[in-house]
């Protein structure tokens, strides 16, 4: 067995697969599907600092290789996740990760502040790319000054683990990663959706409420390894892949690319068990590629 342990800063992972937020509910979902304590870790849903409904339905709608959806950070807020849902996956035996999001950098930091008391929490995914909501999200990660701004606020207020969620929505995703990377950012995770549209030519309107959505799946796998690539030779803190991993054969593509760790996300929809199936071939290629050390192969392209 090859050894697939890895580090994301300080933060100590027992392989590479995370699950990307958003797609994998709280974890607890999945339980009945895997042993969560395989995972290398589990990005929780994107947490706010109050309840949101998110966006009117229909906003989900399936594309060619992908989907595109505009859900809208849908979130009964940190303060229910910490009272209901912490006491039910701090046990998990996996890293449990939370992405949090806001509307201002004063809401960031407000549930940076709530979470840093929890044990079983070692890290957070700062998220500045969400491309579904009208307030916050893409509109701090689609320049240097917005990211960097975010970036310097929660990791005043947060003294764990910090990995920053990069939008591919932007003319250079390279200068935003070393703009988060000089305010103290641990880690940068790469990408987010890229912004797309899709219309019903019958009923002459478009499929989703909100018009435009963020596509994930397979079809955006070359441009988010292109991207991770990028990200990776121009920073030295460790990279998160993700962005169309189907399969194990496209989770080690994207750590040829630089990727340190992967996060597997629409794919999940597909096959519950994906995730598992990932670890194992990535054993499996080790083995046959006489690689000792998963970290290896890390940026090897």
């Amino acid at each position: 067995m090859a050894r697939l342990n890895v580090n994301i800063g300080a933060l100590k992972l027992k392989n590479p697969v995370l699950t990307a937020s958003g797609t994998f509910g709280y974890g607890e979902e999945f339980a009945d599907f895997i042993d969560l304590s395989r995972l290398g870790g589990f990005i929780i849903k994107g947490t706010t600092l109050n309840h949101r409904e998110g966006n009117p339905y229909p906003r989900m709608v399936e594309t060619p290789s992908g989907m595109l959806n505009a859900v809208g950070l849908q979130t009964k807020g940190v303060d229910y996740m910490i009272e209901h849902i912490y006491p039910r996956i701090k046990d998990a035996g996996s890293e449990v990760i939370v992405n949090v999001s806001g509307a201002t950098v004063d809401d960031y930091v407000a549930v940076c502040e709530k979470l840093a008391p929890l044990d079983a929490i070692n890290a957070i995914e700062v998220n500045i790319s969400c491309p579904n909501v009208k307030q916050g999200g893409m509109a701090f990660g689609t320049s240097c000054s917005g990211a960097a701004e975010v970036t310097r606020a929660v990791r005043r207020a947060y003294p764990k683990n910090v990995i920053v969620k990069l939008s591919p929505n932007v003319t250079s995703i390279a200068d935003i990663a070393k703009a988060v990377e000089a305010e103290g950012a641990d880690s940068v995770s790469l990408i987010n959706t890229l912004l797309g549209m899709s219309i019903d030519v019958e009923r002459q309107r478009p499929h989703l409420s909100t018009i435009t959505g963020g596509l994930s799946g397979a079809a955006v796998r070359p441009v988010a390894v292109r991207m991770v690539w990028q990200v990776a030779h121009a920073v030295k803190i460790p990279v998160v892949g993700l962005g169309g991993i189907m399969n194990g054969r496209d989770a080690i593509e994207f750590m040829l690319a630089g990727a340190r760790a992967i996060e597997v996300g629409t794919a999940n929809f597909i096959d519950p068990a994906v995730t598992i199936k990932i670890i194992d071939y990535m054993n499996d290629y080790c083995e046959r590629h006489g690689v000792d050390d998963i970290n290896d192969i890390v940026g090897m392209i």
